[in-house]
């Protein structure tokens, strides 16, 4: 395996690339931490996900964003457009399937992995990563238990963070909340979630559902029954010794998600 670090030249986001020696033409793997747009959990959302990616034959990036006080404006959105444009561009040197370019992310980063679906058009964040809009569109994209909506049943720390202030508007809420812009030209969603979460409610999840489906934009949803927020792998290598934090039923998401991707209509 290769293992390396690139820097993002336009938006100064970094890529942790885990890349498999095999030459022949492979899938490849955007992964996003959470955090609340505050941090960046690589520990349990960047890696490990990355290698089970790999071990199911894709080529893997785990994306390192901006957070805080320089979460605002859509540079997150702006990096991870370059990281997508970066991998699509180098597909060739880099054994890629130019059309299976996938992103996975989780809580905060399920909100900047659907802002890819849904807002690959933004003109800011087009500038700002120095591309073409469609260069980061993702052919499919992994929703775990994402943040998606501003204005109901709202993870408002993330918001905060991507608003810049401590009281956004309504009017920034709404511009952030991902199921106003689901469209035709939306990135097909495999969207999980489980009915137990409560830092970012299911509803969001199914509001996002209830929005592909409007917009006829091909999806699929699964809403596990039990678990807490932030199971990741759901296994031991992510638990952390935690036992609420592996689940052998929700596990099935990676495999279930590859499913799922590689089965897409072209």
């Amino acid at each position: 395996m290769i293992f390396r670090k690139t820097s993002l030249e336009k938006t100064g986001g970094v890529l942790f690339e885990y890349l498999s020696d095999d030459v022949t033409a492979k899938p490849a793997m955007l992964v996003i931490p959470g955090g609340g747009y505050s941090v960046v959990c690589t520990e349990r959302e960047g890696e490990p996900i990355a290698l089970a990616y790999l071990a199911l034959g894709y080529k893997a990036f785990v994306l390192h964003y901006s957070v805080g006080r320089e979460a605002s404006g859509e540079r997150p959105l702006a990096q991870a457009s370059e990281a997508v444009a970066y991998i699509r561009r180098n597909s060739k040197a880099l054994s890629i399937s130019e059309d299976m370019i996938f992103a996975v992310g989780f809580s905060a980063g399920g909100h900047l992995c659907g802002s890819l679906a849904t807002m690959w058009k933004s003109e800011n964040a087009v500038h700002a990563a120095g591309i073409k809009a469609g260069e980061n569109r993702p052919d499919g994209v992994v929703l775990c238990y994402p943040v998606i909506s501003g204005t109901e049943h709202p993870h408002k720390g993330s918001f905060v963070n991507l608003c810049g202030c401590e009281n956004p508007t309504t009017r920034q809420l709404e511009y952030y909340s991902l199921e106003r812009h689901v469209d035709k030209d939306s990135s097909p969603a495999f969207i999980i979630h489980t009915a137990e979460d409560e830092l970012v409610p299911v509803e969001n999840s199914l509001l996002m559902a209830q929005a592909y489906a409007k917009a006829g934009v091909t999806f699929e949803l699964h809403v596990y029954p039990y678990g807490p927020h932030g199971l990741s792998l759901a296994n031991h290598i992510t638990s952390q010794g935690k036992s609420e934090l592996i689940d052998s039923q929700y596990a099935r998401w990676v495999n279930d998600s590859n499913i799922f991707l590689r089965s897409l209509k072209k």
